[in-house]
């Protein structure tokens, strides 16, 4: 009989007063994305989050957008990171660990991931303007740190330069997607092993 494929897969559903959000991802998909925040720049950059790890994502999320994006923007980043968290389990078998330098125009941001367990986040980006469209420049920061949080990472992210916030925005985006799926994706040398001397990530 041939080995049985483990789904890495998660969803979580998460309601307050704030925010009603719903979230689906398996980490072995192809990028496919159907995402709902009411929140447009922001559905364009999870978008790319999916599209550039490999990660499967539904994500519908009905905010209080007429307070602001704040709480729809950091609720889904603790909603994706729980889902990201449920799917890797005890992270057996990962490659634990990735970094890329990612180009985008005139804009170079690197994202530095550890799939640990320890959830940490630095953040060395500024952006010029307050503002990319309606969307607050903040909050970019703030979904990372949701992410971070919940999914048990510690996360670096570096912009070493850009002009155009858009880019600046989107590389950060784009660089954790591509170090997020090389961090999550199997190790075959790893067989079924937890990439710690300790023997556990959790």
């Amino acid at each position: 009989m041939g080995e049985t494929t483990i789904q890495r897969a998660g969803s979580i559903s998460r309601k307050t007063n704030e925010t009603s959000v719903s979230v689906s991802v398996n980490l072995d998909g192809t990028g496919a994305a159907k995402i709902s925040t009411g929140v447009g720049f922001f559905d364009h950059m999870l978008d790319q989050l999916s599209r550039h790890s490999l990660i499967d994502m539904e994500i519908d999320v009905k905010g209080d957008l007429h307070i602001d994006d704040h709480h729809t923007v950091e609720d889904t980043g603790i909603a994706i990171g729980q889902a990201i968290s449920k799917a890797l389990g005890d992270r057996r078998g990962i490659t634990r660990y990735a970094s890329i330098d990612l180009a985008m125009d005139e804009t170079m941001t690197k994202a530095a991931i550890d799939v640990s367990g320890r959830p940490f986040l630095v953040w060395n980006v500024a952006f010029s303007a307050p503002k990319i469209g309606t969307f607050d420049t903040e909050l970019v920061r703030e979904f990372f740190q949701a992410l971070a949080q919940n999914a048990g990472i510690t996360l670096h992210v570096l912009n070493h330069y850009g002009a155009n916030n858009h880019h600046i925005a989107e590389t950060c985006f784009k660089a954790v997607a591509r170090a997020l799926r090389s961090a999550v994706e199997i190790d075959p040398r790893q067989a079924s092993r937890v990439p710690s001397t300790k023997g556990t990530l959790v």
